[in-house]
Formats: C-alpha cells, sequence, structure tokens
C-alpha cells in the first residue's frame, strides 16, 4: 500500500511573462546536500522522478529530460539553467520551468519547487503528480524504497484524489 504522506504546502499565481506558478513546499527529514543528489543524478533522478536524463543536472546546459510512461518515453529538450549546490537548481522541461530550492532547518531541508507552465488549469494536476515524486524520494532516502510512480500508474496511488485535493486547496 503507498502511503501519500501529508499535503504539501501548496499556492500558485500568475507567473511574469504569461503562464501560472504552482509553489509546492514539502519539508524533508534529509540534509540538503542528500536532496540535491536526488534532484541532479540520473541515477538517483530514475529512482522517483517522472524522467529520466541524459546527464547530471548540477551543471548548466542543455539536457533531455525523458517522461516516463509504462514502457513509452518521451524525450524533451531541457536547459539547466542554474546549478547553486546545494540549495538552488532551476531548468526547463519543454515549455515548463522549475526552480527548486533547499533550504538547510537543522539536519533537514525544507524544498520548494516553483513550476510554471502555460495552462492554469493543469496547476492541481502538476501538484498531484509532483506530490507523489516527491513521496518517492522521502521514501528512497528514508532508506525505504517504493517504485516511481509515473504516467498512468499514478492513477492505481491516489493520483486522482491527491488532484482533486489541490484543486480545491488551490480553489481552482
Amino acid at each position: 500500500m503507498f502511503d501519500p504522506g501529508p499535503a504539501a504546502d501548496v499556492e500558485y499565481a500568475a507567473a511574469e511573462g504569461g503562464g501560472w506558478t504552482l509553489r509546492f513546499v514539502r519539508d524533508l527529514r534529509h540534509p540538503p546536500e542528500r536532496v540535491w543528489r536526488m534532484l541532479t543524478e540520473p541515477d538517483a533522478l530514475a529512482r522517483w522522478a517522472p524522467f529520466t536524463t541524459d546527464r547530471g543536472l548540477d551543471r548548466t546546459g542543455p539536457a533531455t529530460l525523458t517522461m516516463i510512461d509504462g514502457s513509452t518515453g518521451m524525450p524533451m529538450e531541457a536547459e539547466v539553467l542554474l546549478a547553486e549546490r546545494p540549495r538552488c537548481l532551476e531548468y526547463t522541461w519543454g515549455e515548463d520551468r522549475l526552480r527548486w530550492e533547499l533550504e538547510p532547518d537543522g539536519a533537514a531541508t525544507r524544498l520548494t519547487l516553483w513550476h510554471t507552465t502555460a495552462d492554469r488549469d493543469f496547476v492541481p494536476k502538476i501538484a498531484a503528480g509532483w506530490h507523489q515524486c516527491v513521496r518517492v524520494m522521502e521514501l528512497d532516502l528514508d532508506g525505504t524504497p517504493h517504485p516511481p510512480v509515473r504516467g498512468q500508474d499514478a492513477m492505481h496511488y491516489g493520483w486522482a484524489d491527491l488532484e482533486a485535493m489541490y484543486r480545491k486547496t488551490l480553489e481552482i
């Protein structure tokens, strides 16, 4: 049974230059350096993220992030814009822009994701997807790994309930 863990602290706003930005915040029991590795190392990303990467995301420059859905992969162009170990990672993913901020809190980390997308209706869907992915990351960090929750498989792990919860919370 997959325990989705606590709801993230979320809000959204119109993005400068168009689109909408979701702010998604979770507190993790692990130090920023460990969380940074989960966000940047290809082997670690493959264990929790909705994509795989052709290279480490710990340096600026182009990359390919391949969205995974079952046995299907869809490569998407990406560009790492900022990589300040272990506190800030920013990259594009297709048309979207993601900024991960890691703030130390004793031996723990406050993880804040800013995800900018064009369509306001996608904001609660994005929140539900990242909720599942960050939970899988957290389980991996805790030493109790769970297979990645990606694509249509997310429906078997409570994605619809999470999406409805975030839609209500965000009033979208």
